[in-house]
């Protein structure tokens, strides 16, 4: 039960936190257009039908949404290309960190990590120098005061969930992550929504092999990077090996 670090950044943390809702719906917006290149039948594209659940949840409106699907699924040929790509990088210390992005304007996106990373004493890396340390995985978060089944123990829950693909169920800064094989994480979402508990965000993620203690000297830096990381709107998420 290890590898899945306390500063893997959840959406919905970093909606609530984030009073910018002009942001919110950035980022939703293109997380839709991502998903709808897979179809924008909500009854078949279930990260699709996900996705627009949230962003009604948090009162984006219906027009944003329909235009982030119309963009995905070619229906608005216009529209700017989002494109979702992962880069790697060195925080202060040696740190390992791998920063999701989805932009319509990779050369942008590239200047600003090089920017926010350099200031704090840390570097991009090239391909393949820190994805060896991370696992990619699927990840499940629930706030832990949501994983609560009626007429169900905490343990009959995570079996259920183990039995439809589950691989590590851990809880930590009251959020229960629920870890599965790339192709299995469709399936432990639809069994959480199907007994009632409702995910906080669900999607591919890269979880570190082996964490990495963080020096005192390193601490102050490797903060500043993924609070300007979280404040970007061209980065969905982030995921290190910091302890």
């Amino acid at each position: 039960m290890s590898g899945h670090s306390k500063w893997h950044n959840i959406q919905a943390r970093k909606g609530k936190q984030d009073a910018k809702r002009g942001k919110l719906f950035s980022m939703y917006s293109k997380k839709i257009t991502i998903a709808a290149k897979s179809g924008s039948d909500m009854t078949t594209n279930f990260s699709l039908r996900m996705l627009v659940e949230k962003a009604r949840e948090v009162a984006m409106p219906k027009d944003n949404i329909d235009r982030a699907i119309k963009r995905g699924s070619g229906q608005d040929p216009d529209a700017a290309v989002i494109e979702e790509v992962t880069y790697e990088a060195y925080g202060p210390g040696g740190i390992a960190v791998m920063i999701k992005t989805l932009s319509d304007n990779r050369n942008r996106t590239v200047s600003e990590l090089k920017h926010i990373l350099s200031d704090h004493n840390g570097s991009m890396g090239g391909s393949g120098s820190v994805a060896w340390m991370f696992d990619q995985c699927g990840l499940v978060d629930v706030l832990a005061e949501k994983f609560v089944v009626a007429n169900m123990s905490r343990e009959d829950l995570e079996m259920a969930l183990i039995e439809v693909g589950a691989e590590d169920i851990t809880e930590e800064d009251s959020v229960v992550s629920v870890k599965t094989k790339m192709e299995n994480l469709q399936k432990v979402t639809a069994k959480l929504k199907e007994l009632g508990v409702e995910p906080e965000s669900s999607g591919l993620a890269w979880v570190s092999k082996e964490k990495v203690v963080v020096a005192e000297d390193v601490r102050t830096n490797l903060e500043k990077i993924f609070a300007e990381l979280e404040e970007n709107e061209d980065v969905d998420d982030y995921f290190t090996n910091a302890e």
